[in-house]
């Protein structure tokens, strides 16, 4: 079987270095706050080309403590795309604020820019762009309109490590950027995690301070926080990872490449769109196509397993139907639930295992056994 993601193989290829970098933690006994999460900090930032780094407990962690560092609360309203996972808008809600949802652009399946001008309004505090599949969302036009409405903007990196917007690298140029490190990412932890990046000291602070329930000193809490501390095992396997990052990364490009050239021609199928403006890292490899239940059936039966990432999206989740959408709002977003599908993707992927995945996919539509 060819998994969606191998886990497995990467840990055996790193298995003394992280074993090395627990037992270091385990002969310390300081496995909350302290030198490694502040080393981590240090060293992701660099990598992101921010300022400052704060690491917290997982991807949904940092969104939630980043909208509260920009000021989001109760009766406010924050934009973002109804096509992503749900935690984006379990952020805003757990901020106070209500999410307001636009459709997203056909091409890189990220929020559409211009729509999102018709539905500011005197309580929209910011705007939450999802890196999608690891592609940059179109952030320059994205900030234009937030300059002009007096708006922040909060970008939602989680499966982005390592990504690059006009040759910078994801974390470099938004007001605060959020990151996971769940064990699938880009760059995973043994567990939850995550990291919000910005070159704002204030906003770090008030991230740092709200992580750990809003203490200044031991016994002294100036604000109402949360315990959303990352563990001090998890930044010292993120230190290991993070140096093979980049590796990892280009090979993700590689094998994107890859299926590209083996896919471009299958009728009915779609390779990703690659934006002018994007580098990404292909945290997912995402087609879009026909008959995509009966194409998934077919790959398992191939020894191949995929993944349906949003079959539904939010604008349509029980969960809000509260926010009073319908079927039909953001016709984009509904089209991309039925129409995409997510084949193997890992660093660790062989040639021919990538071969295989695309034969067995233009089989499909050719109709061949």
């Amino acid at each position: 079987m060819i998994p969606l993601v191998d886990l497995k193989k990467q840990t055996r290829q790193l298995e003394r270095e992280i074993q090395r970098a627990i037992g270091d933690v385990l002969a310390e006994c300081h496995y909350v706050r302290g030198k490694w999460i502040e080393e981590f900090e240090e060293a992701f930032a660099q990598y992101c080309g921010g300022a400052y780094a704060s690491a917290v407990s997982s991807g949904t962690a940092a969104l939630h403590l980043a909208l509260l560092a920009a000021g989001v609360g109760p009766e406010d309203e924050v934009v973002t795309s109804p096509y992503t996972f749900i935690a984006t808008a379990e952020a805003i809600t757990a901020a106070g604020a209500r999410p307001v949802f636009v459709d997203i652009h056909p091409g890189p399946l990220t929020i559409d820019p211009e729509k999102i001008e018709g539905v500011v309004t005197r309580r929209t505090k910011s705007i939450v762009p999802v890196d999608l599949y690891g592609q940059p969302a179109d952030l320059d036009a994205i900030r234009e309109v937030a300059r002009v409405r007096g708006l922040m903007v909060i970008e939602d990196a989680c499966q982005a490590a390592g990504a690059q917007y006009k040759g910078r690298p994801i974390g470099a140029t938004s007001h605060l950027t959020c990151f996971s490190f769940y064990p699938s990412k880009t760059l995973g932890a043994l567990g939850d995690a995550g990291a919000v990046v910005t070159n704002d000291l204030k906003a770090a602070a008030h991230v740092r301070l709200r992580r750990d329930h809003g203490q200044t000193e031991p016994g002294v809490h100036e604000v109402e926080g949360y315990n959303a501390r990352m563990d001090s095992i998890q930044a010292a396997v993120l230190l290991v990872k993070l140096q093979h990052l980049s590796r990892w990364n280009d090979a993700r490009r590689r094998h994107a490449g890859q299926y590209d050239e083996l896919l471009t021609d299958v009728e009915g199928v779609q390779i990703p769109a690659v934006m002018e403006y994007a580098n990404p890292v292909y945290a997912l490899y995402t087609i879009r196509v026909r008959r995509r239940d009966r194409l998934q059936a077919h790959l398992h039966q191939r020894g191949i397993s995929t993944g349906v990432y949003y079959p539904i999206p939010l604008h349509l989740q029980a969960a809000y139907r509260y926010l009073g959408y319908k079927e039909g709002d953001f016709p984009v977003a509904e089209a991309a639930a039925q129409e995409t599908l997510s084949l193997p993707m890992y660093p660790e992927l062989s040639e021919d295992e990538i071969s295989y995945v695309a034969e067995s996919v233009r089989a499909f539509y050719q109709g061949t056994p």
